[in-house]
């Protein structure tokens, strides 16, 4: 008798299971087959001698001695760490500093919030020649009052066109365009922290800072950890800024796996072999620091 009492409840639990990865199963099909099968397809690929105009030959792991081999590899592996530690330290400082600053009472504290996120929001496109204005040689800001202003440099010179100095101007750029996600992320966290600890710190003689080092570093530090592995992953894989920005004069990781695939001699394999060893490293980095740093 019991277990005939039981048992409808049973079939609907089941039921509802069911409806439930019925429900689940398109979404989560359609999103492992744009996922899945670009990171399968290309681990295929770069096992081959891809050609466009007849079949592949299989080399085995020749693609990937070719890429690590390549000294240009290395060039374009150390620009990307510093391209990446620079811009993700600098969003991190400049984005926490930002929202320290809005977490303060002042007038027209709204308005001001709202223009601090113009460089997120704003079309890359646009702001790239924005930018490319500002940096050029001959009509931009930047040379006129290094040059002509305050007699920095003695000649103006292509900051963007030269590969030792656009890697700096990309930083600076990634740095003003990202540091409002940071900042927001942060002063929602901000405007979260119990007000009482600060009471308590003052009660006890804190000074500014070390209310900042004792109460406020402890509270932001999940949120400001989860926003600098965010800002690698991101950085690691950024494509679209660098090389609206300098072409190919930036050549990270991205934008050399570009030019190797799709550009000059067109090295498909070698291409999906660069993008499969950029993946392994990501993969690398972020185990690391989910267990070394947050913690998880």
């Amino acid at each position: 008798m019991k277990s005939l009492v039981q048992s409808p409840g049973l079939d609907f639990h089941k039921r509802e299971v069911y409806l439930g990865w019925g429900l689940v199963f398109p979404s989560v099909f359609i999103i492992l087959s744009l996922i899945l099968y670009p990171i399968v397809y290309n681990i295929f690929l770069s096992f081959f001698d891809v050609s466009l105009g007849s079949s592949n030959t299989y080399i085995g792991l020749e693609n990937h001695k070719n890429v690590v081999s390549d000294v240009f590899f290395w060039k374009a592996l150390m620009t990307t760490i510093i391209y990446v530690v620079c811009t993700t330290l600098g969003t991190t400082l400049v984005g926490l500093i930002v929202a320290l600053v809005m977490n303060k009472e002042f007038p027209f504290r709204g308005l001001v919030r709202s223009l601090v996120l113009f460089p997120y929001v704003a079309p890359v496109i646009s702001v790239v020649f924005s930018w490319q204005f500002i940096f050029d040689p001959v009509n931009g800001i930047v040379m006129d009052v290094l040059v002509e202003r305050l007699g920095i440099l003695s000649d103006r010179v292509n900051l963007i066109g030269s590969p030792s100095s656009a890697v700096w101007v990309a930083i600076l750029f990634s740095i003003w365009k990202n540091f409002p996600f940071t900042y927001l992320m942060i002063l929602s966290r901000l405007q979260g922290i119990d007000q009482g600890l600060y009471e308590a710190a003052e009660v006890d003689g804190a000074s500014g800072w070390e209310k900042f080092r004792h109460v406020t570093l402890p509270e932001i530090y999940f949120i400001t950890g989860s926003i600098i592995l965010l800002r690698v992953i991101w950085n690691f894989n950024k494509f679209d800024e660098v090389f609206l920005l300098t072409g190919t004069n930036v050549k990270v990781l991205s934008v050399y796996t570009y030019y190797k695939a799709f550009v000059g001699t067109m090295e498909m394999g070698q291409g999906s072999a660069l993008a499969l060893i950029q993946f392994i490293l990501l993969i690398g980095f972020i185990l690391f620091y989910v267990r070394k740093v947050l913690k998880w």
